[in-house]
């Protein structure tokens, strides 16, 4: 009912966006490219990550490059919908990481007029689609995928590759646990395991 009310009162016209890919590949950096362009056009920017995710900052979002923009750890999607207030723009990091009611969420805010920026692995570490990603790119309407460098033979790479035995879905980790590949030295790799 709130969300209902601040579309009839701004009238504002809202959307998804999803930044995808590999790590390594820029994803987290185009997010907080298209939120400082946001703040700088005086926008009211809100920003979530997982609670989970604490490799460089339990507050702020960082990118591999070292940029950063400050954040709201959150243990569920829903708790977005609590925090998003009176704003013009959403930005979620490490969208996989969340539950799949992260979809709703992102759908809610859009109809109510909010402008919602996602990014997030689109597959796991196995290749396989991750979380709540797949879902979102298919009711976003924008999508940008970005690539990494393989690390093997230098093509465009797509996937996570994990270089550990570790077989738990979720394991934060770096280029100590994980690289980018192409498809065809992924394949490859998988065959060696």
């Amino acid at each position: 009912m709130f969300l209902e009310n601040i579309k009839h009162s701004t009238g504002r016209k809202g959307w998804i966006e999803v930044v995808c890919g590999s790590m390594f590949s820029g994803k987290t950096e185009e997010l907080i490219r298209r939120l400082r362009r946001a703040q700088f056009a005086k926008q009211k920017v809100e920003i979530f990550k997982p609670q989970i995710d604490t490799r460089y900052h339990e507050e702020k979002v960082i990118s591999h490059q070292g940029n950063e923009i400050h954040s709201t750890p959150v243990p569920s999607s829903s708790n977005i919908l609590l925090l998003a207030n009176d704003v013009d723009v959403v930005g979620i990091d490490e969208a996989q990481f969340f539950d799949m009611e992260l979809v709703n969420v992102c759908n809610q805010l859009a109809d109510s007029g909010v402008r919602v920026i996602i990014a997030g692995l689109d597959m796991d570490f196995k290749g396989q689609p991750f979380g709540p990603m797949p879902a979102l790119l298919a009711c976003a309407e924008y999508v940008t995928k970005v690539h990494a460098i393989c690390m093997t033979c230098g093509s465009l790479a797509h996937v996570s590759h994990r270089k550990t035995a570790e077989t738990s879905l979720v394991l934060l980790g770096e280029t100590d646990s994980y690289e980018p590949l192409c498809r065809d030295c992924f394949n490859e790799a998988n065959k060696m395991k």
